[in-house]
């Protein structure tokens, strides 16, 4: 088990950052009829980098997610898939497997390229989760494929003496690991269970680029609100050291923070490079075959 079992006192925060503008998701659909959020749209990906996309999916109704998301192709960035409730079979070209259920994550780093699936196993009752697309530096896009499933007791979780239960998926916070950390992004990716009142402080370098979600209760950062299901984007302010929440009511939350790579960004679909050549390119190879 990866929990951390006593109480972990909060870092303070001294000068937290400020709210830049509230974000309402897209209701849209993918693979075969998913209905789901996008968060994170296209448009954000520069003012977020390294994070390209956060879609949420969560529904009772079967009809809503039961076609899942058949073999589709990815290039050149990672995917993160936390699973709030459900489970999806992940297959891939590159010959691996793995079941995503309640509390665990799925990490894929497509690199060169990547061919899977992601289905319900499952015809009835919730599904609930998120996926986030996490860009590649440039020297990694052409990267040998990687895949990680992570189950729920496996991700490191601490509580603080405020009562937050804190879920590391990456990064680190408050001195506990999270489970995947990556060097060239650096990302920060919690989920936050807050009772009624509780505050919680993240340090977090000036230049990072940061967000939270509110997927259930309500939020204050300082004088804004973040209701559910809004983005809130943190603004980058070179004298603040950190994020500060307090819930309103009890509330959950995803924190999620990043080094910027700075790179071009050429999207085409499921291909994320750095020129239109290499989206060409990467149409090509797949056309011919040539993904594991």
């Amino acid at each position: 088990m990866s929990k951390v079992n006593e109480i972990v006192r909060s870092s303070s925060v001294t000068n937290p950052r400020d709210v830049e503008r509230l974000i309402a998701g897209q209701a849209t659909s993918d693979g075969a009829g998913v209905k789901l959020t996008r968060v994170l749209t296209q448009p954000l990906q520069r003012r977020l980098d390294p994070f390209l996309m956060l879609d949420a999916f969560g529904t009772d109704n079967p009809d809503d997610y039961i076609g899942g998301f058949p073999d589709h192709p990815h290039r050149g960035f990672e995917t993160v898939t936390y699973m709030i409730a459900g489970r999806m079979r992940h297959r891939d070209s590159a010959g691996h497997e793995g079941l995503l259920q309640n509390g665990g994550v799925q990490w894929m780093t497509a690199g060169r390229g990547v061919i899977h699936s992601e289905l319900p196993e499952q015809e009835a009752g919730r599904m609930e989760g998120f996926q986030l697309w996490l860009n590649l530096p440039a020297k990694d896009k052409m990267t040998a494929p990687w895949y990680r499933d992570i189950q729920s007791a496996d991700i490191p979780e601490f509580t603080t003496d405020a009562g937050v239960t804190v879920r590391v998926i990456a990064g680190s916070s408050h001195g506990v690991e999270g489970a995947v950390q990556r060097e060239a992004t650096a990302p920060l990716y919690l989920d936050l269970h807050l009772p009624d009142g509780a505050r919680f402080d993240q340090l977090l370098p000036p230049e990072h680029n940061a967000f939270v979600y509110v997927y259930r209760g309500e939020l204050a950062l300082g004088d804004t609100v973040v209701p559910a299901q809004r983005m809130a984007i943190l603004k980058n302010q070179v004298d603040r050291d950190g994020v500060s929440l307090s819930a309103r009511g009890a509330t959950r939350a995803l924190l999620i923070a990043g080094r910027p790579l700075n790179e071009p960004i050429a999207q085409y679909g499921p291909f994320v490079m750095n020129r239109q050549e290499e989206i060409f390119q990467a149409v090509a190879d797949f056309k011919a075959g040539q993904f594991a």
